[in-house]
């Protein structure tokens, strides 16, 4: 029993840096903010118009708005349709369609990630604090501090990866998760999604999941500095 107690314990400290980090993944593409800053900030429009495709702002805005419900949505390819010289046209080309779809794939895995962590994560919180209760309290704690070590760590490698070589970090990426090769199609996808972009998309996520573990760090381990000498007695 207490190798099940200890095993447990160390699953849940393994769950909360995935359930962190997805999280922080799935707050950056489901928060339009980040595509608004994106396009202004690398000014996509203007690149968009050196390819050949001029777009006002609300064009552009409704183009990730397609992009962020495609994501959501059950549909098994994007269908994006653009004016340019006075026709409609479609946005991507087969290729890049292709790789949208993989990117929705991408995405839903990650929520999947995202609630089988948070059920286990919730599960083995509610066990501590209403079945054992305050027995097992200090033990939830030192897993939540546990956990939050890991993931500041981890995010410490991807943070030294992402400042010494974000470019390579990013080939590598798109080679282990995107096979088919269809991320680099010579289509408008590229002015519209620069490297830039998701470097600072990279940093946020970091950032955001860093600042969770220290939040949920911070209140675990002060628990546990406060209830010291209570349980030393």
């Amino acid at each position: 029993m207490r190798i099940l107690g200890i095993a447990a314990k160390w699953l849940f400290m393994l769950c909360l840096p995935i359930l962190l980090l997805t999280a922080s993944i799935g707050w950056a593409v489901n928060n339009f903010l980040v595509y608004k800053d994106g396009f202004d900030q690398y000014d996509v429009k203007q690149s968009l118009a050196d390819w050949g495709l001029n777009l006002s702002d609300s064009e552009l805005e409704e183009v990730y708005a397609g992009l962020l419900s495609y994501f959501n949505s059950d549909e098994e390819y994007i269908s994006l349709t653009v004016v340019k010289d006075g026709k409609l046209v479609n946005l991507f080309t087969p290729e890049e369609i292709i790789h949208f779809r993989e990117v929705q794939r991408r995405i839903w895995l990650d929520y999947w990630l995202l609630l089988g962590t948070m059920v286990y994560v919730l599960a083995y919180a509610g066990v501590c604090l209403f079945w054992r209760k305050r027995r097992y309290w200090r033990r939830l704690a030192w897993g939540v501090v546990g956990g939050g070590g890991i993931t500041l760590a981890l995010i410490l490698a991807l943070g030294l990866g992402t400042l010494l070589d974000f470019g390579g970090l990013f080939y590598k990426f798109h080679l282990l998760f995107f096979p088919k090769g269809y991320w680099s199609a010579q289509g408008y996808m590229l002015p519209l999604f620069p490297q830039g972009f998701f470097y600072d998309t990279t940093v946020f996520c970091a950032l955001a999941t860093a600042g969770l573990a220290i939040i949920l760090g911070g209140v675990a381990g002060g628990y546990l500095i406060f209830t010291r000498s209570r349980a030393k007695s």
